[in-house]
This record gives structure tokens, C-alpha cells and sequence, in this order.
């Protein structure tokens, strides 16, 4: 890429929804104001399960063309997004959907958790090297609900950002580059808590799933003095909304609410959290800005 905007933002992700999910509305907001995002999904997300009986027959176990179908989810998603820079780690279909911790996936050979660090950091590092992100945003250690193919993208987004910086790696990689600040998507849990109860009181009123979630349920919740950035991305919220609706395989958006396959009912956060690991706070408390104290 030449002519790179003053911004721009890197996020990692393991499957296509996952970016909507955690990252929908931010990435929307920098977008919108004219920041680079660039977003690197790392499987097709074959092994997912599927809402719509009408599209079940896309399943692993039935016709196993859930990750192509996925591809266009994710397309859909970005186009609502504002997105246009978003590509899979390695290529379409290089690492496949590794499934739970524990099922049998976790050691097909081709799958995402039996990757090599290094070759898939690697790939990674090509991007980063090419879009320069000052910022980059990703799983914590436990891939925020301990799913491998999280677990492995976090470990990958970490080793990558490790290795483009080091002057002597892969100079055929592009030249040197050190990310500003790295991020780890997080939630409150006072916000978890508060939306939970929002979605109860609207449930007494109109059944919107047949069961609610709990805070467990949700990826990535910690206590609130361990989040250090919160971005109000309320203005987009609609914009996520679209973008989860996209993923009509994996997702079912009911209003301000939402469910995954186990049909459990779940709150659309209006403000987006984050946990800085690695940079300069741009603000003493909170930061509001994942850019703020980053020079364009």
C-alpha cells in the first residue's frame, strides 16, 4: 500500500463474526473517520454450528461448505462496517477451524491449533509490515472463553508484532515495524452485569430467546479496574447490528440483544472496552481514543 492514512488499526480475529462481535462498532467509528482497518481473520470458521434450519445442510458433518458460505458473511459485514481491507491469514482456507477445546479437530493437521507459531506469524507479519498499524487489537491469553483457534490468534497477533519490529527478521517481509500500542478486547463486569439486567426486564415483557445467558457466557469479562479503554461507539451500534446480522449462520440480533447458536440471549454493548498491554495510555484515566497519544 502507498499514501497510508494518518490511522490505522489491525485487528486480528479467529473466525468471520468474531470481528462483529467484539469489535463491530469500533471499527465502524475509525472507519467512518477515515482510519485504515484492517481486519485479518485466521479460519473460515468451518466447524461452526448453524442457526437457520434452511442452511444446516451447510454443516462439517453434512456438506461442509460452511466456510465458503462464511467468506461472503464476512464480506456482507464489512461492506456495513465500512471495511474494505480485510483479508485470512495466509489466504482463504489456509488454516482450518480447529472446533472446541477438546473435540476431535483440535488435531487435524490442517486445523488452526496445529499451526506453527512461527509460520503463522509469519504471514502476519507480511501484513503489518505492508499497513503499519499504530494500534492492533486482539484476544487475551485465554482467547477470551478459551476457545484454541482464539488462544492461537492471540498467540499469533503477539509473536507477529514481536517479529515485525526485530530489524533482522525476513527483511523480504517488508521493512521493520513496531507497533505503537496493542490491545485486548475486554468487558467491564458492571457493564455485563447491568446489560443482563436490561435484557431480563425486556424478556418479562416479550419472550426474545428461549433462555438468557449468563456474565459467564460473555468472552473476555474482567473486573473493571483492569479496563484502561473505553470507546462510545453508541452512534455505530446500528452499523454492528447490521454487521452481525450478516453472520445469519452464527448469530440471531433481536433489537439491542443477541443470540449464538445455543439460542441464549445475550446484550449488544453500546461502548466497546478495551485492556492496553503494550504503549502509552493516552490518558490519565480511562482513554476514549485506541489512538489517543499515537502521532499520525
Amino acid at each position: 500500500m502507498t499514501d497510508l492514512p494518518g490511522r490505522r488499526l489491525l485487528l486480528v480475529h479467529a473466525h468471520p463474526d468474531d470481528e462483529s462481535i467484539n469489535n463491530g462498532a469500533t471499527m465502524a467509528k475509525y472507519a467512518a473517520e477515515g482510519a485504515l482497518v484492517t481486519l485479518v481473520t485466521c479460519t473460515l470458521g468451518e466447524e461452526g454450528e448453524v442457526i437457520p434450519p434452511g442452511l444446516a445442510h451447510l454443516a462439517a458433518d453434512r456438506d461442509n461448505t460452511l466456510g465458503a458460505h462464511r467468506m461472503g458473511e464476512l464480506a456482507a459485514a464489512m461492506k456495513e462496517l465500512g471495511v474494505t481491507d480485510h483479508r485470512f491469514l495466509g489466504g482463504p482456507g489456509q488454516y482450518r477451524d480447529s472446533g472446541m477445546m477438546g473435540a476431535p479437530q483440535n488435531a487435524d493437521p490442517a486445523s488452526f491449533w496445529q499451526a506453527d507459531l512461527d509460520e503463522a506469524a509469519a504471514s502476519l507479519v507480511e501484513v503489518i509490515r505492508e499497513v503499519r498499524p499504530q494500534v492492533l487489537v486482539t484476544y487475551d491469553p485465554d482467547g477470551g472463553y478459551g476457545h484454541p483457534d482464539h488462544i492461537k490468534a492471540h498467540r499469533v497477533a503477539m509473536r507477529a508484532a514481536e517479529l515485525a519490529a526485530e530489524p533482522a527478521y525476513r527483511r523480504d517481509l517488508g521493512d521493520p515495524y513496531d507497533i505503537a500500542k496493542i490491545y485486548w478486547n475486554c468487558v467491564p463486569m458492571s457493564v455485563v452485569e447491568a446489560g443482563f439486567a436490561r435484557l431480563r426486564a425486556a424478556g418479562r415483557d416479550k419472550e426474545l430467546f428461549p433462555g438468557i445467558a449468563s456474565p459467564e457466557d460473555v468472552p473476555g469479562v474482567v473486573p473493571d479496574d483492569e479496563v484502561t479503554a473505553a470507546v462510545d461507539t453508541a452512534a455505530h451500534a446500528p452499523r454492528k447490528a447490521a454487521a452481525m446480522r450478516a453472520h445469519a449462520t452464527q448469530i440471531a440480533v433481536d433489537g439491542p440483544f443477541f443470540a449464538l447458536s445455543n439460542d441464549l440471549g445475550q446484550p449488544l454493548f453500546p461502548t466497546e472496552y478495551y485492556k492496553l498491554v503494550k504503549g502509552r495510555p493516552g490518558a490519565a484515566g480511562r482513554e476514549d481514543d485506541l489512538f489517543a497519544g499515537v502521532d499520525a
